[in-house]
């Protein structure tokens, strides 16, 4: 497989030449107020217009990742900082060590080590479900990985625990604000309906995901040479080893508890605040800076820990700037609302039995560009909804349909939160996507099985 960096600039090229292919045009938008009192762009149905085609030139190439850096600024800042504070934490050594006597304490009690992985996936997938966790997922991953390579496992299994947990509960969610709120809020879905369909489905998608987890994990420790992160994780073992000859002392205690203490504020923020990138980034900020100076670190050591961890995701913030340029080419090229248009047309002309899991494929196309479940949903309800009207399935399940093309975000190269959580596992992507394929396709049949009992058994309304 060639470099993540490489398979992105590929498809640079290729959104490029899809460019010069469609045609340009747009959908006349007006502004929505949605039930948080937030406001929306939405299209219109029905008003697609063909615009005078502009045609981009090969300059595109260079530029688009330029706009994608300003594009994305916040979201690389707060990688940058992430990385940076984690280079200092991990440098104080606490990790190592609380991970030494957590999981001693595992290994006493057999149960608590069976329940590992159960029980911490299925606590992510309600917060997925619940709050949408996706980018503050990615502080904790680095813990995650150590943990479960103390435990017999690998970095795959550290990464998935929380990644995965919370990409099952965030495509499944029975509350998420970002994707269930807003999609049901623009359709004209009374809030959080249908929850009882919701709330069985994501029984049985969590369970999935925690399954195919378990048995890799079963194997892994059964077999450690099968792991495609082997190489890797004896790296970080030796690094680890390296970095933990101090013995247990009263600054490790302090960094832990520092630690401990920004994750309560991180909940209590996003949950109470609705914390997003800035708050979170300078917290985690004040975190790495407060745990530095209790760890009796000068001023450039700081500083120095914080720039070799910062470095550590700049491939990542490269990736993700050339991800926002695939969208900054659709966009200057004014082919979104044509794509979609080519969607929708497509699916008015399916059998009814066919109508929810084709939506459910032209979200998944949609999702490629936008991950923001906010503004996918933005973009394609105000189409979507109505044309659900007129091909026989309840908008209900049409807001459905878009909420499960998340559970393709995980193998998405063009996903900054996937990039981000990658960049801090130092999982390279295309280990990841061998890995996690087999999952997708999985996870692609069971939504095209989650679609068939609301579009053939039940009216799953209310509307």
């Amino acid at each position: 497989m060639p470099h993540t960096l490489v398979i992105v600039a590929a498809l640079i090229v290729l959104v490029l030449i899809l460019s010069w292919l469609v045609p340009s045009g747009e959908f006349q938008r007006i502004e929505k107020l949605l039930p948080d009192g937030s406001r929306l762009k939405v299209p219109v149905d029905g008003t697609y217009h063909q615009l005078p085609k502009t045609h981009l030139g090969l300059q595109t190439l260079f530029l688009a990742p330029i706009k994608g850096f300003l594009d994305g600024a916040g979201l690389i800042s707060f990688l940058l900082i992430i990385g940076g504070s984690f280079g200092i934490f991990q440098e104080t050594g606490a990790v190592e060590q609380g991970i030494k006597r957590l999981t001693v304490h595992v290994r006493r009690h057999p149960f608590l080590e069976l329940l590992f992985i159960p029980v911490l996936m299925t606590v992510f997938s309600l917060a997925g479900a619940v709050f949408g966790m996706a980018e503050e997922l990615i502080p904790l991953v680095p813990i995650f990985i150590a943990l479960a390579c103390a435990l017999g496992y690998d970095a795959i299994v550290g990464t998935a625990i929380p990644f995965l947990g919370a990409a099952a509960g965030f495509a499944c969610a029975f509350f998420n604000p970002f994707t269930v709120g807003v999609a049901q809020g623009i359709a004209g879905v009374p809030i959080y309906s249908g929850l009882g369909y919701r709330v069985c489905a994501w029984v049985v998608a969590t369970s999935v995901v925690i399954a195919y987890v378990m048995v890799y994990a079963a194997k892994i420790k059964k077999n450690p040479e099968l792991s495609p992160v082997r190489d890797l994780d004896l790296a970080r073992e030796a690094q680890a080893t390296a970095a933990s000859g101090e013995a247990w002392n009263a600054s490790h205690i302090l960094a832990l508890l520092t630690f401990l203490a920004a994750l309560i504020l991180l909940v209590w923020g996003v949950l109470k605040h609705h914390w997003y990138l800035e708050p979170i980034a300078a917290l985690f900020l004040g975190m790495g800076i407060l745990i530095g100076l209790l760890s009796r670190m000068g001023p450039s050591t700081i500083a120095r820990h914080f720039v070799a961890g910062a470095k550590d995701m700049v491939g990542v913030v490269f990736i993700v700037a050339c991800a926002r340029a695939l969208l900054v080419i659709a966009n200057d090229a004014h082919i979104m609302d044509t794509l979609l248009l080519y969607g929708s047309n497509a699916i008015r002309v399916l059998p009814h039995a066919m109508t929810a899991q084709v939506m459910f494929l032209v979200q998944c196309v949609i999702n490629f560009f936008i991950h923001s479940g906010t503004s996918q949903a933005a973009l394609t309800m105000p189409v979507m909804a109505p044309l659900s009207d007129l091909v026989g399935i309840t908008r209900q399940t049409c807001v459905y349909s878009f909420a499960l093309s998340e559970l393709i975000n995980p193998i998405l190269p063009t996903s900054a939160v996937t990039m981000g959580i990658l960049g801090a596992a130092k999982i390279p992507w295309e280990r990841w996507a061998r890995w996690f394929l087999p999952l997708m396709l999985i996870l692609v049949v069971l939504a095209f099985l989650l679609l068939v009992p609301p579009t053939l058994f039940f009216h799953w309304g209310p509307v």
